[in-house]
């Protein structure tokens, strides 16, 4: 646990909003291998545009570069297609599976970046357990960094952003749980260098769980051992 993620133990929260890919999967190897072939196919670099593309859905990362004569949406769903047949490596962040599994129904969620199928797919391939509410890229018309899909987690949990706790890794995911006035804690096991963020940190969830407190709320709690 880092010691900047104390004050997480201190208060308590209605849910806990999860993004997926480098939160609770670790799917970047495979995420990787497809976006370098698509970018190679496309003439970029690949080193300069991969660190761009996490956490965002695939349609806005194509559309954002203005590509002379590319559909992004014909150009997502070749990508979609890709990712859907490389699930090699997949595999769930350290003590991710028990901490979930752990959680009370319905109050907890997955807001990904990533389209439906491919979702239910990471996460089987993962072993992460499904929760009642899942956004996926099809549920909102802006993607990350906008706020919209973690005020639609918590909506559709019914609860209000501002008592809802986010998971995040990336930038824009950072800056979706942000704008949805939510709580933020960013996991860090995927990263590779330290990220720029005042919020709290945790590496992984080994040595952390919730208990449901005196009020009904979902508090984090460091694990004995």
């Amino acid at each position: 646990m880092s010691s900047s993620a104390r004050p997480l133990f201190e208060r308590s929260f209605s849910a806990f909003l999860f993004d997926m890919d480098g939160t609770i999967i670790n799917s970047i190897p495979a995420t990787e291998r497809v976006w370098s072939r698509w970018a190679l196919k496309h003439g970029l670099d690949v080193a300069t545009f991969l660190p761009t593309m996490h956490g965002q859905r695939g349609i806005d990362t194509i559309g954002r570069l203005g590509l002379p004569g590319v559909d992004p949406v014909a150009e997502a769903k070749e990508v979609e297609r890709g990712e859907m047949e490389d699930v090699d490596g997949i595999l769930p962040i350290p003590g991710a599976i028990a901490f979930l599994s752990a959680l009370p129904a319905g109050r907890w969620g997955i807001v990904t970046s990533a389209p439906a199928a491919l979702a239910h797919r990471r996460l089987a391939a993962a072993g992460i357990p499904l929760p009642e509410v899942i956004v996926t890229a099809e549920d909102v018309t802006k993607g990350k960094p906008a706020p919209d899909g973690y005020r639609l987690g918590a909506a559709r949990l019914g609860f209000d952003p501002a008592d809802c706790l986010v998971f995040e890794d990336v930038p824009a995911g950072i800056l979706a749980g942000e704008g949805a006035g939510a709580h933020v804690v960013v996991i860090t096991a995927t990263h590779h260098q330290p990220i720029e963020t005042s919020h709290p940190r945790l590496e992984n969830y080994e040595g952390v769980s919730s208990v449901v407190d005196a009020d009904g709320k979902l508090s984090l709690v460091q694990s004995a051992g």
